[in-house]
């Protein structure tokens, strides 16, 4: 997949303040107690973090602010910045004694933590979310009493019970008047568990900023690139056909406890320098690797897979410190270099291994999508290993497989110019940018508004990586059952305080985004049309009864099926088959009508043995509702 940008210069553009256009929007709901900030990543977070605490500082009575990062590698982001030069009131300054993200213990960095807190004379300190955390259990909470509390990746916060940030997020909220920043890339968590609770997240004023408004604002990146490619056997033995040292490179190796990991992780780090040339040497004050290419050119390499903790403290301080294109080539990483970390020259984000989680995904493709001179194209790539018929793990492949073309689909959604959905009016004076459509549900609730604004693409997510629809996707299940069944009850499981009516609302929202979006739209005589379920409908005439009788995900198995070997797909295709989901009384009620209609024009009833999955659906439906009846008559 490649996607082109227009290059407008927009989004890095800045007024008369020194705000960029995401910061200026943020900047606008300054004054909310919580607001959640969702913006990709290289969009400017840190930064309208500075402006928004600066503000309630000296104009809305906080006294303290306390910003949260996940890893000490990101603290740089929050370094003391001069922001007057650039037109605002304030520059963000404060003590580096109160910056925490340093080498060193926790107990020293709790002192420090619980000295700021009653020290009037400091008012801003910036930690790590461990010393948030081991802190908050020493301190009273009437200390958090007009504070303002910045979390950054705040995906990293839970609603389970066991989650110790969640617990710190819910009691600051519940016990005391501290005012809250969350910012996140995406607000998606693969394990499925919600961030918030569902009476804590309605409190957040959201502000979003898609991916596409931010790439098409670069003045230098003009496309970005997704790609997946299949390997046999171990993954050393392929990443080299697409490792390009020629390009500024992060690849990240797979998790020891992932089934691509072949378990050594460091001897996994040295194939790959060996992959690169011959070593030279390695600098011993700042710990990059210079390794002499074939052509005798010198490739500079950091290894963060290192645990010894002074090396690697070592090349972290002199990546954070990089100023040049020249200074390095290729970084080679487990879980470190995603979040937060900044390499505005890197092109090539390699990936191995399929990742289950939306917020990875972004992560590390944004580590390559940072507008820089010395490119006009960035790049990922996943490399995932291709399920072999002869592989007793051959279904866990499977699901990787289909986890990592699922959130292809829907980074090229993310990727996307948005488009608003609305109601057919009759009157012929639809927005720009917006499509009426006849029986659409509009959302009639902040609720409903807000999960369209600022969660869709994460909802998505959660429904493309659901266990049932990824056994329904490829055509095993009735479009209609999807639409009608499937779709709803992950929504009311993601969302289970809103009512039956704004679950419609959200449904039809997804169904309307997936189908359109998903489907080719043309213009022909004045008119524009979009394809569904093969056939050209007139935009004018859209109906959503129309729009739920196509499979809005289909395109993952079309994707999946135009790309790789025919051998594959049979593998995936018996393996979906031999996970089919059971049948409800839901689906039955849909299929039934539509076995009527099968009958009257093949004069027979569906056979179980048919090729076509659809019509073993609607046999298996009979065979349900045989047994039910029977159940009945018992």
């Amino acid at each position: 997949m490649n996607v082109p940008y227009e290059q407008t210069g927009k989004s890095l553009d800045t007024d008369k303040l020194g705000m960029r256009e995401m910061q200026r929007r943020a900047f606008v709901e300054r004054e909310a107690q919580y607001l959640l900030l969702k913006a990709p990543p290289a969009s400017g977070k840190s930064r309208a973090l500075m402006f928004l605490a600066l503000d309630k500082l000296y104009n809305q009575n906080i006294k303290k602010v306390i910003v949260a990062v996940p890893e000490r590698s990101i603290g740089g982001s929050f370094d003391r910045t001069n922001l007057k030069d650039y037109g605002f009131f304030a520059n963000w300054d404060y003590d580096e004694n109160f910056n925490l993200c340093t080498p060193g213990g926790d107990e020293k960095k709790v002192r420090a933590f619980k000295t700021f807190l009653t020290d009037k004379s400091q008012s801003i300190m910036i930690c790590t979310h461990a010393t948030l955390r081991f802190a908050f259990n020493q301190s009273d909470i009437s200390v958090f009493d007009n504070t303002l509390l910045a979390i950054d990746e705040f995906h990293h916060v839970s609603a389970a019970i066991e989650s110790r940030l969640g617990e710190v997020l819910n009691k600051v909220m519940n016990k005391t008047n501290a005012h809250i920043i969350a910012m996140t890339g995406s607000y998606f968590r693969g394990d499925n568990i919600p961030v918030l609770l569902p009476e804590d997240e309605i409190k957040f004023t959201p502000v979003t900023y898609n991916y596409y408004e931010q790439l098409n604002g670069y003045r230098y990146l003009k496309s970005l690139g997704i790609g997946y490619h299949f390997y046999q056997g171990r993954y050393l033995s392929a990443i080299g056909e697409v490792l390009d040292t020629d390009q500024k490179t992060i690849v990240h190796i797979p998790n020891v406890n992932a089934g691509e990991s072949t378990k050594r992780k460091h001897e996994e780090v040295d194939t790959i320098l060996d992959l690169i040339g011959d070593i030279e040497k390695q600098d011993p004050k700042t710990g990059v690797i210079h390794i002499k290419r074939k052509d005798g050119k010198i490739i500079k390499v950091a290894d963060l897979v290192n645990d010894d903790q002074k090396e690697r403290d070592k090349i972290v301080d002199y990546l954070r410190k990089i100023k040049r294109v020249d200074d390095i080539d290729i970084i080679i990483a487990l879980g470190m270099a995603k979040e937060g970390f900044d390499w505005p020259y890197c092109e090539h984000a390699l990936t191995i291994g399929a990742r289950g989680s939306l917020t990875e995904i972004i992560q590390i493709i944004g580590r390559a999508t940072r507008d820089s001179e010395n490119k006009n194209h960035s790049q990922f790539t996943n490399l995932i290993a291709q399920p072999d018929v002869a592989d007793g793990e051959v279904k866990i492949s499977v699901n990787n497989l289909l986890k990592a073309i699922t959130a292809s689909l829907l980074m090229e959604q993310v990727l996307a110019p948005h488009v608003n959905f609305r109601t057919k009016n009759n009157q012929g004076n639809a927005e720009p940018g917006s499509i009426e459509i006849d029986g659409f549900k509009e959302p009639s609730t902040k609720k409903v508004k807000q999960i369209l604004e600022s969660d869709l693409n994460d909802l998505k997510a959660a429904i493309l990586q659901d266990e049932q629809m990824m056994k329904a996707i490829p055509g095993n299940v009735d479009p209609e059952v999807i639409s009608k069944v499937l779709i709803p009850k992950i929504i009311q499981t993601r969302y289970p305080e809103i009512s039956k009516e704004e679950v419609e609302q959200v449904r039809q929202h997804i169904m309307a985004d997936s189908v359109i979006k998903n489907g080719e739209i043309k213009e022909v005589g004045g008119k524009k049309w979009v394809r569904m379920a093969n056939t050209f409908i007139n935009i004018d005439e859209l109906h959503i009864d129309l729009i739920d009788k196509v499979n809005p995900f289909q395109k993952a198995f079309e994707v999946l099926s135009k790309n790789v070997t025919t051998k594959l797909l049979k593998v995936v295709s018996e393996t979906i088959e031999s996970r089919k989901i059971l049948m409800t009384d839901e689906e039955a009620v849909i299929l039934y009508k539509k076995i009527a209609e099968f009958m009257k024009k093949n004069n027979r009833e569906p056979k179980l043995s048919s090729n076509d999955p659809l019509e073993r659906r609607m046999a298996e439906a009979i065979v349900f509702l045989k047994n039910k009846k029977r159940q009945q008559n018992k």
